[in-house]
């Protein structure tokens, strides 16, 4: 195996009745990992529930407490935003954090029944990809008008364009792809791949995740993606440090979570990974066994550690410092 870095992946949650804490908590937990070393944070948007509504904003406040740690957005439902504006947003959140968002996207529309209506005056028309694509072409910043065009702001005449202007962070955007066709697309789009616990076997001859994942990564690269990251992620919980009662706690999670992954599931085929429970040690030698990280077009060199839902901020701290000897456990395995 020839993983080089590690980033996580955090949920945001929060109580109910008390967001500013659980938000405070998240922030506090990215601030960890950079003092760890971990290359990169992710956040997830999630609507409608305990979690982070708005990856900009929340970004935003984070490029506040962090200096070097990549910032990434995974996932932002593309189809409940307006490309421009989210890119305006992008575009604040980066240049606040001087340069590290990784915009990450997906065509998802989680709780349609209950948003579209509430989102839309008028539906739009295109899809998801072809929405993902155009905020990607407003965050490079093209000037608006013809070559004549200017406007007038206090103390300023300009030609208008996309501000503030981080034409760089076009070039760090990603899709979650968990389909062969979403795959395909991200390659020809010239975007990084993001691939996670979830996958669709659809069209492929295989229900083993790991070799579904590493087909999607293959028809990545050879749809475009050559030269492009790819991070692959799972959820991985070392018990190296934790007490037994909370490693019996965290056993007792994945069992709950296993029978899930033994079939799968409706019209897409859709296929979930085993959440990875135990020492290190041992997680490393079923990651280096893992096809997804070998693929036949070349080895994934980043992993993405997902962080369970509704876990303690504690736990999360006891996780990322135990997965910390994920890089040197994975160079024995080998």
């Amino acid at each position: 195996m020839t993983i080089a870095s590690l980033a996580f992946l955090t949920p945001g949650n929060y109580a109910d009745d008390d967001p500013a804490s659980g938000l405070e908590d998240t922030l506090r937990l990215i601030e960890f990992g950079e003092r760890l070393g971990y290359r990169g944070a992710w956040v997830r948007q999630r609507h409608l529930e305990h979690g982070i509504s708005s990856a900009a904003v929340f970004l935003g406040a984070a490029s506040q407490r962090t200096a070097t740690i990549e910032l990434g957005t995974a996932v932002i439902p593309i189809g409940y935003e307006n490309p421009f504006r989210l890119a305006e947003d992008l575009s604040l959140a980066d240049a606040l954090s001087r340069g590290r968002i990784q915009a990450g996207f997906s065509t998802g529309k989680p709780h349609a029944d209950l948003l579209e209506d509430l989102v839309f005056e008028h539906r739009p028309t295109e899809t998801g990809h072809a929405r993902v694509a155009r905020t990607v072409e407003h965050l490079r910043g093209a000037y608006l008008g013809d070559e004549e065009t200017r406007i007038e702001s206090p103390g300023n005449v300009q030609r208008p364009r996309l501000q503030p202007h981080s034409p760089e962070l076009a070039d760090r955007s990603w899709y979650g792809g968990t389909s062969l066709g979403s795959a395909r697309w991200t390659g020809e789009a010239g975007l990084h791949l993001l691939t996670g616990n979830i996958v669709s076997a659809a069209g492929i001859d295989s229900d083993d995740f790991g070799t579904v994942q590493a087909t999607l990564i293959d028809a990545f690269r050879a749809a475009g993606g050559t030269g492009k990251r790819v991070a692959v992620g799972r959820v991985i919980v070392p018990t190296d440090s934790a007490d037994r009662a909370t490693a019996a706690r965290y056993r007792e999670y994945a069992r709950s979570r296993y029978d899930r992954t033994l079939a799968a599931h409706g019209e897409k085929r859709t296929l979930f990974a085993e959440d990875l429970v135990g020492p290190i040690a041992e997680i490393a030698e079923r990651l280096a066994a893992d096809p997804a990280f070998t693929p036949d077009s070349g080895p994934v060199t980043e992993f993405r550690l997902e962080l369970p839902y509704e876990f303690d901020v504690r736990d999360y701290e006891q996780i990322l410092t135990d997965a910390r000897g994920l890089l040197p456990a994975l160079s024995s395995a080998a």
